[in-house]
């Protein structure tokens, strides 16, 4: 079974709704005990790092996130939002993140471009190298993005996508069963929906 975890800042009608498209066995929840008997979680998040944070502790589920995660080692994705509490720490608060992988939460700093903050639309991603998240994916794949900030990774080897924003900036992560984008699958028609069922089918 997938639960969705539910926050209270995440886009769950439209994940739902793309889930459904291609499985059955699928909740949104914030109840742990519904969390604990998950297979995989999916993490959404749409607004500021440490409402988000304040969110999951308020909801009692700091505990059992970080069993399920890096314990039980079940898949986790994480959604924009949701991939950024993954890290250490972000430059929009000041509490600490889930800290599960080796990075930072970084603003996008484009002062001498004409680019807008936030990023918003729609943009091609660069594969770094090949993961099952990744299968099948097309040549000229593009995703919909929505941040004003971006995750930057210690370690090359945890980035699976890149995209251009004026440089360019990590937009999906992998480290173990930790996986992570930063754009919105749910919002990106076919090629979120492949992605989605990757992760829906990893082993």
């Amino acid at each position: 079974m997938i639960v969705v975890v539910d926050v209270g800042l995440g886009n769950i009608g439209s994940i739902k709704n793309m889930l459904k498209k291609f499985s059955k066995d699928f909740i949104s929840s914030e109840n742990p005990s519904e969390i604990e008997k998950a297979d995989k979680l999916i993490l959404p998040g749409v607004g500021s790092f440490d409402t988000g944070m304040k969110n999951l502790k308020n909801r009692g589920l700091l505990e059992v996130l970080n069993k399920r995660v890096l314990n039980d080692k079940i898949p986790i994705l994480g959604i924009c939002l949701g991939m950024q509490l993954f890290t250490r720490k972000s430059e929009e608060g000041i509490l600490q993140g889930l800290g599960w992988i080796e990075a930072d939460t970084i603003k996008f700093k484009l002062e001498e471009s004409k680019l807008k903050v936030p990023h918003m639309g729609w943009n091609l991603v660069v594969k770094e190298k090949e993961n099952r998240l990744l299968e099948e994916m097309e040549q000229d794949t593009r995703f919909y993005f929505v941040h004003s900030y971006y995750v930057r990774c210690d370690n090359s080897e945890d980035i699976l996508l890149t995209t251009k924003y004026g440089n360019y900036f990590t937009s999906a992560i992998n480290a173990g069963n930790i996986y992570g984008v930063q754009f919105h699958p749910e919002k990106s028609h076919k090629y979120g929906l492949k992605l989605l069922r990757n992760f829906v089918e990893l082993i």
